[in-house]
């Protein structure tokens, strides 16, 4: 501390002060209310589990504020104030020409993540078409279980429509598979330069694997039809072959500078004097 700063004796604080009493009452509340929504997803037990915790949160922490509030005793520690005649902060001489870092440096376009999703969804599509001719003898087989996740009532019915061709299943299973394919290319376009190292095998392997384990939770609620007749085993197959080839087709276009740190008047083109250096000024302008 140098000599031009000192301590500025504090107010008069209490010796000590009475405090609301530590309580785990909110968090046993807490998890209850994210075991009853997580059971809507998973099973019943969840969601019974959730109410018992909930209800017990409940009672316990209405119980520590009523009738009388619990309360603990806590000595004060008096706190000295430091002030200085200083008016200039100095900096931490640490990378002094970085200001701020940005995460990723470096990201891909949106139209690469589109062609990967693209690519990927035909790799996908091979994979279940595959599938469906070795396991069921019919390469509309997979095409109707995706469609089934709106038209599950009429394969209950008759689920002799599964292994047969129609025009509506086959408009609702492109629709689905494009959109999703696109979404997903979107997201592995955005991940991947956040992974350093071996993009291929953390996007195209690790990710799909994951994926098909959440699937493996909520699908009887998102397609009942496609949970009763899924082969796992080939439907990893598939994620991870759409994951495989998006990857590499994204990875072969070049990746652009992030431009968070620039001011959104110069992203949206809007001139903005004092943003930019002067073209007199001999200097390159960003």
């Amino acid at each position: 501390m140098g000599s031009a700063e000192q301590v500025a004796p504090g107010p008069r604080v209490p010796a000590e002060m009475e405090v609301p009493a530590s309580t785990a009452w909110p968090l046993a509340l807490a998890c209850g209310f994210a075991l009853m929504f997580a059971g809507l997803l998973t099973s019943v037990s969840f969601t019974l589990l959730g109410v018992v915790l909930t209800v017990a949160g409940s009672v316990g922490w209405f119980r520590e504020v009523f009738p009388q509030e619990h309360e603990v005793t806590v000595p004060v520690i008096a706190e000295a104030r430091v002030v200085t005649e200083r008016h200039i902060v100095d900096r931490v001489p640490v990378a002094p020409q970085l200001v701020r870092a940005w995460l990723p440096v470096e990201t891909y376009p949106m139209s690469a993540g589109i062609k990967g999703g693209w690519a990927g969804s035909v790799a996908m599509a091979v994979i279940a078409c595959t599938y469906g001719l070795l396991k069921t003898g019919s390469i509309w087989y997979p095409i109707n279980l995706l469609a089934a996740t709106v038209y599950a009532q009429s394969l209950e019915v008759d689920p002799a429509h599964l292994y047969s061709f129609h025009w509506s299943g086959f408009g609702m299973a492109l629709l689905l598979h494009a959109v999703g394919s696109t979404l997903v290319g979107l997201l592995y376009g955005a991940m991947l330069p956040m992974f350093a190292r071996r993009p291929i095998i953390l996007g195209g392997l690790v990710a799909p694997v994951l994926w098909s384990a959440f699937l493996y939770t909520i699908l009887d609620l998102l397609n009942p039809v496609l949970e009763k007749r899924i082969d796992w085993l080939w439907f990893t197959a598939s994620q991870i072959a759409f994951g495989v080839v998006a990857g590499l087709v994204v990875m072969r276009h070049s990746p652009r500078t992030t431009q968070e740190n620039v001011p959104l008047a110069l992203r949206a083109g809007i001139e903005a004097p004092g943003m930019v250096r002067s073209r007199g000024s001999g200097e390159k302008l960003p």
